[in-house]
């Protein structure tokens, strides 16, 4: 049986905060409204940079959310690989898998013309499958529907299958999927919220969380 390796991007393979951050503190500044630090930002993001400007606006500003975030689309294509960098040890764990015969993808509710960039300036030496974002071309995470499209572009085969992420959102796409789950201790949101979505949905059997991203290698091949 084939093995699909199915990577969240921000907080998974590279530490994306501070970008993001700066460009949706640059324009709370245009609209005059008050800015946030990296912590607070760890736990707005997730679900898309139209809910990450919502969230990041005080309540009484959120008929705003648009504006801000057509500023912050704007400003985040220019500044999107400012202070962005992979994890430590994630391009050898990609590596490792790759060898390995282990099919990779990057499925991300980051905007995906950004997603994509930022990928193949990290990892140009990654043949990832494809690289799929957020957008109007399909639901977002944790919707399946992503997970269903990377079904669509291989052989009809069996697959063993993974989705690996850092929130509840990546918990839930793997529930919603039907595959495992391996979750990243390093990333946005931490082990915590990891293992209280894995118990509540009763997905321990199927589901680990990696320490370091090598024990993602660990968990898919052995």
């Amino acid at each position: 049986m084939k093995k699909l390796a199915v990577f969240d991007l921000d907080g998974t393979l590279a530490d994306t905060i501070y970008d993001l951050g700066d460009a949706v503190n640059f324009g709370l500044e245009q609209l005059g409204c008050p800015t946030h630090d990296y912590a607070e930002y760890k736990k707005m993001v997730g679900n898309g940079a139209r809910k990450l400007c919502f969230r990041a606006l005080p309540d009484d500003k959120k008929d705003k959310a648009e504006e801000l975030y057509l500023m912050f689309k704007e400003y985040y294509s220019h500044h999107y690989l400012d202070k962005t960098r992979l994890y430590d040890g994630m391009r050898e764990t990609l590596e490792r898998l790759r060898d390995n015969g282990v099919i990779l993808v990057v499925a991300t509710n980051k905007p995906e013309d950004a997603a994509r960039e930022i990928v193949a300036k990290l990892l140009p030496e990654i043949d990832f499958l494809c690289v799929l974002g957020g957008g109007d071309r399909r639901p977002l995470k944790p919707d399946p529907a992503v997970i269903l499209e990377i079904y669509d572009k291989l052989p009809d085969e069996e697959y063993e299958a993974y989705m690996i992420g850092d929130s509840n959102v990546d918990v839930m796409t793997s529930v919603n999927a039907d595959i495992g789950f391996i979750g990243c201790a390093w990333g946005f949101r931490g082990r915590a919220e990891l293992e209280a979505c894995i118990s509540e949905n009763r997905r321990e059997l199927c589901s680990s969380i990696a320490e370091k991203p090598s024990d993602i290698a660990d968990f898919i091949l052995n």
